[in-house]
């Protein structure tokens, strides 16, 4: 039999800062929705990179670092050990998940930027630079808070106004003020390269206007911004980043912008996963082919750095300077960008102290409950709020009363009087109609998983594990095999197949408890394997960890298979665990406390 061509799929989500624990709101964005996006599609059998680090570099760690009297690299490295364990152990599918403080990573960045530079997209201008009265270092835009000059909303950000959306610089705040001690911001005049953003309008337009798939909110955003663009700083006044390789920006006072190197990680982490592998020109399969995919996962703050800054980056590279040789990069496919997510009516955010920690959560529930609110119950596509009532109604009315349910009556039944896959008989009318149901469920999900409508995914796989429910329910093989036990094999033949077939279908969603009813059903392999840390010796002999696994093993695939009858089970287990009311109470206490 020919073999299947193969897709590239870069699959690319934000990188999160390393300067704080992360929250449910940073992962509903970026994590959750990028890992159903490559489960899928390495379940498809497409050749899947998913590659993307902490975000180590700039004014945040600087800030987080003063706090604690520590050093930046101190704090960068607490935290990038900590988003990589969270990210781990919520099941996030990376191949590459690194650090933008690695060698590779400064050289992939110096080199877009000198390109940039070489081909005249960035220009020199004088500004007014934000500093802290109390350490003298640059003040973050967006731990600069005041009054939108545009539409008077009072808590307004340095770099951009929540409430209405425009793209903001501090010195246009009204009363603008410090989060971290209050106080008003000195700025001075000092001099920084300028990505010439209004040179991209021509060429950003039609390709923003012509991505009529994406989200409302990303393409409306993005052509919002087009008419409306500035030339943006990409160095600051700090000695905490990439080295600017310029002469004239030394090192000691400028630093490349955090957001600049940001999203170059995205091409050199792939560099560095290719080079991992052994096989180090890979990368440009999925960089410069251009039948390859790009999806980039995110929170809608993040919205204008990847459909404005970082596509104009990629045009103004063209075909590229060292690293390009002399072919063009890849432009964005698809910006995924999720609305945000709220906490008990208040907006989730470390630097506002208000948070539910990844690591706290896991600490308390198991991983796929979480998946599954994040993507049931998450703001794809209007803001959401996460609420622990919410949270314990669906894990209980709905992933265990449903899915867990079928999947819990099957199996006992099976295993209480077959202990194997029974040897089915003559299958009816009904019999055939719940296997044709369930089977057409790989298109009916798996079209939405593709057109990145997670949420409506996941449902339409719940709809189809009570097409299995309902089965089960009319067909009553406990009650049947007191009479009939041929039939009653039959039936739970039936439901076995269906809840084998459906165990994909949930796979992208809840992986670990799909992991554990491959293994209740008798097969071997991993189905959605594990998550490694590993440490790469770059080339100075130095180490720095990542995030990886080994998804080529991986046994199962993105269409109906047949449970072959006589095939052992083992004993049941309950997939999911029934949360008590008292868990809404106990969170909000310790909310109230924390």
């Amino acid at each position: 039999m020919e073999k299947r061509q193969r897709n590239k799929v870069l699959v690319a989500p934000a990188w999160p800062y390393a300067s704080g624990p992360r929250h449910l709101g940073h992962v509903v964005g970026f994590a959750v929705p990028a890992d159903i996006f490559a489960r899928y599609h390495r379940l498809k059998g497409n050749d899947v990179l998913m590659v993307s680090g902490t975000d180590e570099h700039g004014t945040p760690t600087m800030v987080a670092a003063d706090r604690e009297g520590v050093s930046p690299r101190e704090i960068a490295d607490r935290y990038s050990r900590a988003t990589r364990e969270d990210l781990r152990d919520l099941g996030i599918t990376y191949d590459c998940f690194t650090r933008t403080t690695t060698r590779n990573h400064a050289r992939v960045t110096q080199d877009l930027f000198r390109t940039l530079y070489e081909h005249g997209w960035l220009i020199e201008q004088t500004t007014l630079g934000a500093f802290s009265a109390a350490t003298g270092n640059t003040l973050p835009d967006r731990y600069i808070e005041g009054t939108c000059p545009i539409c008077g909303f009072p808590e307004a950000r340095g770099d951009q106004c929540d409430n209405c959306g425009n793209q903001l610089d501090p010195v246009d705040l009204i009363n603008p003020r410090s989060i971290i001690d209050g106080s008003t911001p000195e700025f001075r005049e000092t001099k920084h390269l300028f990505l010439n953003l209004p040179a991209f309008a021509d060429r950003l337009r039609p390709w923003i206007e012509s991505k009529t798939h994406w989200r409302p909110n990303v393409r409306n955003f993005s052509l919002a911004l087009v008419d409306g663009l500035k030339p943006r700083a990409m160095t600051r006044d700090i000695d905490w980043g990439v080295p600017v390789p310029v002469e004239g920006y030394p090192e000691e006072t400028k630093r490349i912008y955090v957001w600049f190197d940001a999203v170059i990680g995205y091409l050199s982490a792939a560099v560095e996963c290719a080079a991992n592998r052994g096989e180090p020109d890979s990368w440009r399969e999925w960089w410069q082919t251009p039948d390859a995919h790009h999806a980039y996962f995110m929170g809608k703050d993040n919205i204008v750095f990847h459909t404005i800054i970082w596509p104009a980056m990629l045009l103004g590279y063209g075909r590229g300077g060292a690293l390009g040789a002399g072919t063009p990069l890849h432009l964005p496919d698809d910006v995924v960008a999720s609305e945000f997510l709220t906490m008990e009516g208040k907006q989730l955010s470390t630097s506002r102290a208000v948070a539910i920690y990844v690591r706290d959560v896991l600490d308390r529930y198991d991983p796929d409950p979480v998946r599954y609110f994040l993507t049931a119950g998450g703001p794809e596509l209007q803001d959401t709020d996460f609420t622990w009532a919410e949270f314990v109604r669906r894990n209980n009315d709905e992933l265990l009363a449903n899915w867990g349910n079928l999947v819990n009556r099957t199996l006992t039944n099976a295993y209480r009087n077959f202990g194997s896959v029974p040897l089915p008989g003559e299958l009816t009318d009904a019999d055939r109609a719940v296997l044709d149901g369930v089977a057409a469920g790989f298109e009916s999900v798996g079209e939405l998983i593709e057109q990145e409508r997670f949420r409506n995914a996941l449902a339409e796989a719940m709809r189809v594990s009570s097409l299995a429910n309902q089965y089960i329910s009319d067909q009553a093989p406990w009650a049947v095999i007191k009479s009939d036990s041929e039939r009653a094999g039959t039936i739970l033949y039936v439901a076995l197949q269906c809840v084998d077939n459906l165990k994909i279908l949930f796979t992208p969603f809840v992986p670990f408890s799909s992991q554990t009813l491959h293994e209740l059903l008798g097969y071997d392999g991993w189905l959605a394997g594990p998550l490694e840390l590993r440490d790469i010796v770059e080339d100075d002999g130095s180490t720095h960890p990542i995030l990886t696994g080994e998804y080529e093993s991986w046994v199962g695939a993105w269409a109906p298979s047949e449970l072959p009858a006589g095939q052992q089970l083992g004993e049941p287990r309950p997939l999911f665990k029934k949360l008590e009311p008292s868990v809404v109470e106990e969170e909000l206490a310790r909310m109230a406390s924390s």
